[in-house]
């Protein structure tokens, strides 16, 4: 299992921890469906009444899809299976509050998981960046989660900058993206104490809080969502003209943080 699970029934928070720290915590596809299973099955125990996620260790919450995942694509340019659709806890309709513990690198796919958080919380040396443009893919889904969190233009600036820049905690803070700030090792353990008073509070009030939020950006998430299987399709490069920029070490070369 690469998806470990701990609840504290005193609080009614659970932990939902990325469990795969060798591989920086990138989401293959048994994670995808074990994190969908996850957030489900939350929907029908009443006893969890918000939940964590973070990723284990102190080096990366999540550095997106592992690239060693076989991801068949339809032939059709129309269509685009994206693995990570369905990570994370909206998605799965689960309208529990649920708050994003950073420590370490927070990249590409990793956005889904943020996007759909209610707050993120992030140790001080944690660090986000999207590597799609330098690898020739389009950053499409990740850049409609972070227009909902931080300005347009620190968004342009974070997925066209691609590997060759860092957003820092402090400017991830600055912008929205960051809610809170901690000392290196503490953004779970601060993220469970937000949690935890939340999780004491009537659910159906909270729950009810979280939607309306949810809705207030819904209808422009959605309609842009919706551009994006067809911008991927028609931006990006070839699968295998992908791995010759990702193996060559193109963009590499060390990293400029702001």
């Amino acid at each position: 299992m690469s998806i470990r699970v701990e609840t504290d029934k005193d609080t009614g928070v659970a932990l939902v921890t990325l469990d795969r720290p060798g591989r920086h915590n990138a989401i293959d596809l048994a994670m995808a469906e074990e994190l969908c299973r996850v957030w489900r099955g939350f929907r029908y125990d009443d006893s969890v009444r918000a939940a964590v996620v973070t990723g284990a260790g102190t080096r990366a919450f999540c550095t997106g899809i592992d690239r060693g995942a076989e991801v068949p694509q339809p032939s059709s340019p129309y269509s685009v299976d994206d693995p990570l659709i369905a990570i994370g806890p909206k998605a799965n309709d689960l309208w529990i509050p649920v708050i994003a513990a950073v420590e370490g690198m927070a990249c590409g796919g990793a956005f889904y998981l943020l996007g759909e958080s209610e707050f993120v919380v992030a140790s001080r040396e944690a660090t986000f960046f999207d590597p799609h443009t330098t690898y020739g893919m389009v950053s499409a889904y990740e850049s409609v989660y972070l227009a909902q969190r931080m300005p347009p233009g620190e968004v342009a600036r974070l997925a066209l900058m691609g590997t060759a820049e860092r957003t820092s905690a402090r400017r991830a803070y600055e912008t929205g993206l960051v809610s809170e700030l901690t000392e290196p090792g503490g953004a779970a353990a601060a993220a469970l104490r937000a949690a935890a008073v939340v999780a004491a509070y009537p659910a159906d009030a909270v729950q009810g809080t979280v939607r309306a939020v949810w809705s207030a950006t819904e209808a422009a998430r959605t309609q842009a969502l919706a551009h994006a299987p067809h911008l991927i399709a028609l931006g990006n490069l070839p699968p295998e003209r992908q791995a010759e920029l990702f193996t060559s070490g193109h963009g590499r070369g060390g990293y400029r943080l702001r």
